[in-house]
């Protein structure tokens, strides 16, 4: 607001003492203060108010005058309660500096004053930023626009003085304000997500209301494209959030209206992101198809070369690979999982400690309507020092994800998770697919909303063996074992140590071969013929882990 606009509003009982060429300043703030020294607490455009309790004598008017002038104020008021009228050489220092000079009638409460301007900066402020907004809409719909949620919220922390973060539903820390501070801890993080998507759940509309300590958050869904809301079970586990630092519940129309605007232009940069997905993703497809089609390991490998400079742009050498599978399972099945999957998966698998949108463009997910897969690439260098530790692994996975999730699913939902070892070559890319999706049955097996399996854990099914009943132990290994042993006994084929062997060199032709000391096509003929007799193909890994089951309990 303007100086000139204090003295139009009569209520404020202000009365011009000096500095009439000046009343086109603008007032950002107002301020009380009986110090001499007020400085530390001045930022620029202030209307100061005083009882002029700092004022001894006459000497320390001017000293006073000139802090304020360097400090960048707008206006000086002086009450008039205490010594009747404003002292001579305070209008006189006032008008060698050059700063407005105002007289606040006894009647009149600095509180008054204060409520006023505030009142009017905010609604300006609200205004200008609502002007911005607008533009900033107009201009990322009709093309590129820098800056990102960063910008957006910037404008909220300087000109509303809001804190603000946008976070994933998972709870990672997408964006932030420069004003709000120091990031907001991951726990922070996934509480409020929490939060938010439990209400989401719920049906209650945004925006949100979290307490967490002893601070209010208010949070406001970001819905992409604008999309209306429906089922919310469809977009819950995928949409953004905007977490503000403030209780919205008492926010007059106007503010919330602001907010919304915010939302819609951060969905546009959503949306944005998700076109530029378009291309990983149909690279996912293409791989997943010609894997599970059986397509020549050439084939897949010249696919994959295509996948790894978009992935993982600069890299020299050809990268690594783990493969994760994910479904979302509602209790009516009435929702196509696939998609809801595909869209998590790109929201989770990045570390939770990263920020911002641009790692979750280093992964390709495809969906085949049932379920979510990933193709998840990990320099050559790392992987080979310590394997799938420089990857994904499914317990870091699952407490990154677990909390904020499980209230979204709320009581009719589940996610299982499986992640595969890291492979180096398209000819391991069918093994770590049915790894992780053998991974992913594993943690179906387990209670809980959100579970998530790796293949390290494949071979602890040695330890549920125990526990299994006899009769369905020798029902199993019978349906499995008794062809090999009745072929065995007729024709003296050693199929059982065969296969034994097999397993233990994991499917290595030419180890097997060496340990039996056999002709690989000698061992070509064995294993042709356990197939054969039994049905089962060992290349699967699941026929695999039937056998090596099988082979455990008899």
């Amino acid at each position: 607001m303007r100086l000139r606009a204090l003295l139009d509003t009569d209520a404020l009982g202000l009365k011009l003492l000096g500095g009439e060429d000046e009343l086109d300043r603008t007032v950002r703030g107002v301020m009380t203060t009986d110090l001499r020294d007020p400085s530390r607490y001045l930022s620029g455009g202030e209307l100061v108010l005083t009882g002029l309790a700092w004022r001894r004598d006459a000497a320390d008017s001017d000293p006073f005058v000139r802090i304020l002038v360097q400090a960048g104020v707008a206006a000086l008021a002086a009450g008039t309660a205490e010594l009747g009228d404003v002292p001579e050489d305070l209008v006189v220092a006032c008008a060698r500096h050059r700063l407005p000079l105002f007289a606040v009638h006894e009647s009149v409460a600095f509180a008054t004053v204060t409520e006023h301007v505030v009142r009017q900066v905010s609604g300006e402020r609200a205004g200008d930023l609502a002007a911005v907004v607008d533009r900033h809409r107009r201009l990322m719909t009709s093309g590129p626009a820098g800056g990102g949620p960063d910008v957006v919220l910037d404008l909220l922390g300087s000109d509303l003085d809001l804190r603000a973060w946008v976070l994933s539903p998972a709870g990672r820390l997408i964006a932030g304000s420069k004003s709000a501070g120091p990031a907001l801890p991951p726990d922070l993080c996934a509480r409020l997500a929490a939060g938010h998507l439990a209400a989401a759940r719920s049906g209650r509309r945004g925006p949100h209301r979290v307490t967490l300590g002893n601070t209010v958050y208010s949070l406001f869904p970001i819905r992409s494209g604008g999309r209306p809301a429906g089922d919310p079970r469809e977009t819950v586990l995928s949409e953004w959030l905007l977490a503000v630092e403030a209780d919205a519940g008492d926010w007059p129309a106007e503010r919330l209206d602001l907010l919304q605007g915010v939302t819609q232009l951060i969905a546009v940069e959503r949306d944005r992101r998700d076109a530029a997905r378009t291309v990983r993703r149909r690279l996912a497809q293409e791989v997943l198809e010609l894997v599970q089609t059986g397509a020549a390991p050439a084939e897949i490998a010249a696919r994959l070369r295509v996948a790894a400079p978009v992935l993982l742009p600069g890299l020299g050498a050809a990268p690594h690979w783990q493969v994760v599978v994910a479904r979302v399972e509602w209790a009516d099945g009435d929702i196509e999982p696939g998609p809801a999957a595909q869209a998590l998966l790109e929201e989770i698998l990045v570390d939770p400690r990263a920020t911002g949108p641009e790692p979750s463009d280093r992964i390709a997910v495809a969906h085949t309507g049932e379920e979510a897969i990933a193709l998840v690439p990990l320099p050559a260098v790392s992987a080979e020092h310590d394997g799938s530790e420089a990857g994904v692994l499914a317990d870091a996975l699952l407490d990154a994800v677990a909390e904020p999730l499980s209230a979204g699913l709320d009581d009719d939902g589940r996610i299982t998770l499986g992640v595969s070892a890291a492979v180096h070559s398209a000819e391991g890319l069918r093994g770590a697919l049915e790894e992780a999706r053998h991974a992913r049955r594993v943690a179906a097996a387990r209670v809980g909303r959100v579970c998530a399996a790796g293949h390290q854990e494949l071979a602890s099914h040695v330890l549920l063996l125990p526990f299994v009943p006899d009769d369905v132990r020798r029902a199993f290994t019978a349906r499995l074992l008794d062809p090999l042993r009745d072929y065995d006994r007729r024709h003296r084929a050693e199929l059982i140590p065969t296969l034994e062997a097999f397993l233990d060199c994991d499917g290595s032709w030419t180890r097997c071969a060496t340990r039996l000391h056999l002709h690989v096509n000698t061992l070509r003929y064995r294993v042709g013929r356990i197939e054969q007799l039994t049905g089962r193909d060992l290349s699967r890994l699941e026929d695999k882990l039937d056998f090596f089951l099988a082979l455990r309990m008899s």
